[in-house]
């Protein structure tokens, strides 16, 4: 792994197509912004079409000559998902990088998606597996000249999360962190059960992950809150700005797990600052042993299939 690291190190990504969910805003707008500059096709995939303009016009003032481009996706529904992948197939281009950045965090009351699932769960675990599962064909299609890359954002919230097969979602207790805890260790162990799973079926996609530290996303800021409890996060959100990671900054290890050569497939990387919570040097991050255990995670995979109905690689 290259000390020092920087954005810099990038190479020329001229014809690579990219595609990153949730890249209105925070670690997914920013990392597009950089990706485009370094002339790679990029995919804004967003559920809000209004807020997703407004991105797309802010990154082409950003990256002059950028190459970018609107695709409505919600996460939180699979009939969105399905479609989306659908269009996407009925384009045929191969997809050199699918970063699943998008994600909901801690929300006070128990919310669904569409299909009837805990939304952090629905969201961010299967909403994901599903997406990434039906663009396998067009990751495969990039291995042809090279080794396409699956980044997974997931968060140094999973070291204390747990994966609860009784209540998966949370219909018998319901704890914002906890749920989003959880889901975060789902992400991960996902992301490694998916790597080994490519490695045995001789696949030449890599599935990493990576995490941003503590970063002021609106990731943090956003969401359908109290007066009091929406005014205190505003304040925490500065805090964190100022003493943790900017959204910028927590962008790195994304950028760097998208295009560094060091890479290692399988691979989870962050910041390596005070307690892996901010810092402008990007290497491997710690991982909680529940995150390792490859039972729970060949149990939590077949889950992800049954409820979302797709199976692969």
């Amino acid at each position: 792994m290259k000390e020092n690291w920087t954005p810099a190190d990038i190479p020329a990504l001229n014809g690579e197509r990219i595609l990153i969910t949730g890249a209105n805003s925070g670690i997914g707008y920013h990392a597009a912004v950089v990706l485009a500059r370094k002339g790679a096709h990029v995919i804004l995939a967003c559920r809000d079409p209004a807020r997703a303009d407004v991105a797309l016009t802010r990154l082409k003032a950003s990256a002059p000559g950028a190459s970018a481009e609107l695709a409505v996706l919600d996460l939180a529904s699979l009939e969105s998902i399905r479609d989306f992948a659908l269009r996407q197939l009925a384009q045929d281009r191969p997809l050199h990088t699918l970063i699943n950045n998008a994600g909901v965090m801690a929300p006070p009351k128990r919310l669904e998606t569409a299909d009837g699932f805990e939304i952090q769960f629905g969201t961010n675990v299967l909403g994901h597996f599903a997406l990434t599962g039906l663009l396998m064909p067009l990751l495969e299609k990039a291995a042809v000249s090279e080794r396409p890359r699956i980044v997974t954002v997931a968060s140094i919230a999973h070291k204390r999360g747990r994966i609860d097969f009784d209540d998966l979602q949370s219909t018998q207790h319901y704890s914002p962190m906890r749920s989003y805890q959880q889901s975060k260790l789902g992400n991960l162990m996902v992301a490694f059960e998916l790597a080994r799973r490519l490695r045995a079926s001789g696949s030449q996609v890599m599935s990493v992950a990576v995490h941003p530290g503590v970063a002021n996303t609106n990731l943090f800021r956003a969401g359908e809150r109290s007066a009091l409890d929406s005014a205190v996060r505003a304040v925490a959100s500065q805090l964190i700005g100022a003493f943790l990671n900017t959204d910028a900054a927590g962008t790195l290890p994304t950028l760097y797990a998208a295009t560094s050569p060091d890479v290692v497939d399988g691979g989870y990387y962050g910041p390596t600052g005070w307690m892996e919570m901010r810092g402008e040097r990007v290497g491997n991050a710690a991982i909680a042993p529940q995150a390792n255990d490859m039972e729970s995670a060949r149990r939590l995979w077949e889950v992800c299939e049954t409820l979302t109905g797709i199976r692969f690689p």
